[in-house]
């Protein structure tokens, strides 16, 4: 009686475990199927219609004068009479003439000057180098071989190439709209929570990054070499 006993109790806890087991290979399942159909509608989700202005390409913008500023007096063209610029393929092997050319809007009230070629002086990102154009509510940051065409209203739809083993993914994950707050530039993800700050303080200009913290910046009239192109003809 003891025996069949506990050879029933041993069949019981079995059965449990099979089905504990059952239910967790269940759950490992699903979460790898949403993270695969995340990663795939990143990947392959269609890109938008390529608006950008056709000057954008014409010539080598790694040539101009960063320092000279234009004038926001409102003299020339509006923020909304121009385009938006988008990333060719995965990443420019031209520098981008400005994608905000002509534009002579005034920024927004409560919104700082961050126009300019800045580049960084943090020994984490030694090579990091972007240019920031404002015009009215409109924010463009070019960077690593991409651009990103920011408003308050409009996201930056574009590209962000990741690495992944051996392999470099031409990403669509790159959507944020731009709010000042605090007299802060903040890149809200998908127009919701901030991801990104950047700002002037003490004179310095920072850059506020996850994982990274801030990285200050310094100015720089020219576009250093290695800033010049990003060939990924290579990207998946």
């Amino acid at each position: 009686m003891v025996a069949l006993r506990w050879s029933t109790e041993i069949v019981i806890a079995v059965t449990k475990a099979r089905h504990i087991l059952r239910k967790l290979l269940i759950a490992i399942s699903v979460l790898i199927s949403i993270s695969v159909l995340l990663f795939l509608t990143a990947w392959l989700y269609p890109r938008p219609v390529d608006t950008t202005p056709p000057w954008v390409f014409e010539s080598d913008g790694s040539e101009l004068d960063y320092c000279a500023l234009p004038e926001l007096d409102g003299s020339g063209l509006m923020a909304n009479d121009i385009p938006r610029g988008y990333t060719p393929d995965c990443g420019y092997t031209q520098y981008p003439q400005p994608i905000l050319l002509g534009c002579t809007e005034p920024l927004p009230e409560g919104a700082q000057d961050l126009r300019g070629l800045w580049q960084s002086v943090d020994p984490r990102l030694p090579d990091h180098v972007e240019r920031v154009e404002q015009c009215g509510d409109r924010v463009v940051v070019t960077t690593l071989g991409v651009i990103h065409d920011h408003t308050s209203t409009e996201t930056s739809f574009d590209v962000q190439p990741r690495d992944i083993g051996p392999w470099t993914f031409c990403m669509r994950t790159s959507h944020a709209t731009t709010v000042w707050e605090n007299n802060q530039l903040h890149f809200k993800a998908f127009g919701g929570p901030t991801v990104v700050k950047r700002y002037i303080e003490d004179g310095v200009y920072k850059w506020d990054y996850p994982n990274l913290g801030k990285i200050r910046m310094q100015r720089i009239c020219k576009v250093p070499e290695h800033a010049r192109s990003f060939d990924r003809s290579h990207a998946l």
